[in-house]
């Protein structure tokens, strides 16, 4: 027992937890955003159970990771049509490929909507999206957000309980802020649409991933993945970009 619960082990619990809240953040945006489309009083209930399921998955995942992680890194299938496309895909590189595209097609349909105006009486006509469907969008999203943090764990320790610690925490810590940002994005409607351009980014930076991990060549030039710290910087460009707008297009008002 004491070579398990070990001063070593608390501090990379620490770091892990850390790591989960970090690479969790455009997970978070995903999840406040589809949970909008469930009715007002089901919202916290979908992000709640969605999140829920996610982490009992998460370390289902994490299980079978650690003992099957080869056959994740064993190439299924590839091309190779000469200084055009070449590539060799695994199941870890499809399923974050997936992942990006799904998120990508949200987000552009999502902004689509946005542009046609509708009016709320059209919208009342519409036929809203299930409860189960939302829920069980918010899990599979969270399993593909998962593996660079299951993986990340693994890099850090082979300890079971506490990578399993980790998910659980970082995951009540999501259930936590998911309403926080939910909450905001509805009091300040405006940036939503700034919400759904950085989970269009989100889902470039998994296709780039994905891409990276296919060893995906496009007319001889490989797909590099977009960093994290490229990630937060070009979000910090949009979100200042943004508030200077705001900022410019009320001045404007008033002059008029």
């Amino acid at each position: 027992m004491d070579g398990i619960f070990t001063l070593d082990n608390f501090i990379t619990l620490g770091m892990l937890t850390l790591l989960q809240a970090v690479l969790g953040l455009d997970n978070l945006l995903y999840i406040s955003l589809e949970s909008k489309r469930a009715p007002e009083d089901q919202q916290s209930k979908v992000r709640t159970l969605g999140i829920g399921m996610a982490i009992v998955l998460r370390i289902i995942l994490l299980f079978v990771l650690i003992r099957v992680i080869a056959y994740f890194q064993d190439p299924l299938f590839g091309f190779d049509f000469k200084d055009i496309l070449e590539g060799h895909f695994n199941l870890h590189s499809l399923i974050v490929l997936l992942g990006g595209a799904f998120i990508m097609y949200t987000a552009v349909k999502e902004i689509w909507h946005m542009l046609k105006l509708e009016d709320e009486h059209s919208n009342e006509h519409k036929k809203p999206k299930s409860i189960n469907m939302i829920i069980t969008s918010i899990v599979i999203m969270n399993l593909v957000f998962s593996f660079d943090s299951i993986l990340s764990a693994m890099a850090l320790t082979n300890v079971f309980w506490v990578m399993t610690a980790a998910i659980v925490i970082g995951g009540v810590l999501m259930i936590w802020l998911s309403g926080r940002v939910s909450e905001f994005l509805k009091k300040n409607r405006m940036y939503e649409v700034l919400g759904l351009f950085i989970l269009f980014i989100v889902g470039i930076m998994l296709l780039s991933e994905g891409g990276h991990l296919a060893h995906l060549k496009l007319f001889g030039n490989e797909v590099t993945p977009m960093s994290k710290t490229t990630f937060y910087f070009v979000i910090v460009v949009l979100v200042i970009v943004d508030v200077i707008q705001s900022k410019y297009q009320k001045k404007l008002s008033k002059g008029h």
